[in-house]
Parts: structure tokens; C-alpha cells; sequence
């Protein structure tokens, strides 16, 4: 199914994909409401879908579509290279973003992968995805640590070093008695029960990266 709000644009798309014995458009679409109305009528493998229509957005009429209809590929194809489009795109559940300057070659390519379950990702756009999923993932290790204190965390490496409370305190200028009060207190903030379970959740945080 084609969904662009540019006539000329799905009458190219048209041509291109009817070339090919292996594939069939079997609906377009101007608009989000349009879009979802023909997916749930014919139900088709693939949707190319725009990202800006006339009256909506195609970033909603893809959630609607995958919601509704799970089996259906999404890939979107768009002028549009702007992180925040590209992401509410992945997040909607689109399969696939290539850019409109994509080659005829390539966007056949990218059908057929999607076809098969596969993700359909411009190449010029691959660099941001992985930069996003590892910002991701820094937020998510650097939460992991928002309870505790800068000196919890300088214990808790410690502890993940494999130290005693005797060689922390003298580590840091502490008595033993206030080593074994932030042990408790990491103990019961990470919700884990001894020594050897805390210093396995700071390595696998990777506790270090967050150490000032």
C-alpha cells in the first residue's frame, strides 16, 4: 500500500513496484484517516508511508496500522532525515526509514527485507540509530546509581574491587563503623542482600563511567 499526499510521487511508486511480478499495490492513501481505513480494508504486506500527510501524520497512521494489524511492515519513506521524526517512527513501529532520494534499487531491496522481518534502515541515518541506542543506554546505567550518594559510590567501587571495610576506610579516611553504615545503606538502595551482589551490579553498570 502506498500513503504519500502527493499524487505524482505514488503514481512514480506505483510504476516502479509494477515492473516487478513480486510485487502489487493493492491501495493508496492521502491521509492518516485514509491510510488507516485502506490498511484494515486490504491488509497489505508492506505500507510506504509518508511522514507528513495532508491532515494528520504519518507516524500516528503507522501506530494505528501496526497496532491493529501486527503483520503488516511499515517502512517509512520521507523527505524528512530529522532524528525526532526518525525515532517516533521506530517507536510507532515502523520496520523501516529510508529517504525519498533512495535509489529504485535499493527501495525494492528494502521492501523485500521487510518482507521477511528483516529492518529497512537508509544507510545515511545508521550512525544515528547506534548513537541514540548507546545514549540510551548510558541514561539507563547512570540511573541505576541515582540513589546514592557521590561517597556511596566511591564505597561501592571499592567493594566491587573486592576490598574490605578496613581497607576502604583507610582508602578514604573513614572509620570502619561509617564504612559498614554506606555498605548498609548501598546494600539497601540497590536492593540487593551482600557484599558480592553489589559488586556485581557495579560491574555490570559499569559503575567506573560514573565515578567523578
Amino acid at each position: 500500500m502506498l500513503v504519500d499526499d502527493h499524487e505524482v510521487v505514488r503514481l512514480g511508486l506505483r510504476s516502479l513496484l509494477e515492473r516487478h511480478a513480486n510485487f502489487e499495490v493493492v491501495a493508496e492513501a492521502d491521509a492518516e484517516n485514509t491510510a488507516v481505513e485502506q490498511a484494515l480494508a486490504h491488509k497489505p504486506d508492506i505500507v510506504l508511508m509518508d511522514i507528513r500527510l495532508a491532515g494528520g501524520s504519518g507516524v500516528a497512521a503507522t501506530e494505528a496500522i501496526t497496532d491493529r494489524l501486527p503483520e503488516t511492515k511499515v517502512i517509512m519513506l520521507t523527505s524528512y532525515a530529522e532524528d525526532e521524526m526518525l525515532f517516533s517512527a521506530i517507536r510507532a513501529g515502523a520496520v523501516g526509514y529510508l529517504l525519498k532520494q533512495v535509489g529504485s534499487g535499493d527501495l525494492l531491496r528494502a521492501i523485500e527485507a521487510a518482507a521477511r522481518g528483516e529492518s529497512a534502515l537508509d544507510p545515511s541515518l545508521t550512525q544515528r540509530i547506534f548513537s541514540e541506542v548507546r545514549r540510551s543506554i548510558q541514561r539507563e546505567e547512570a540511573a541505576a546509581f541515582s540513589d546514592l550518594t557521590p561517597q556511596e559510590m566511591h564505597v561501592l567501587a571499592l567493594i566491587a574491587e573486592g576490598r574490605t571495610n578496613r581497607e576502604i576506610a583507610e582508602s578514604l579516611f573513614l572509620s570502619e563503623g561509617t564504612v559498614r553504615n554506606y555498605v548498609s545503606s548501598i546494600l539497601s538502595k540497590l536492593g540487593v542482600s551482600n557484599r558480592a551482589e553489589a559488586a556485581a551490579y557495579a560491574i555490570q553498570h559499569h559503575l567506573k563511567d560514573y565515578i567523578e
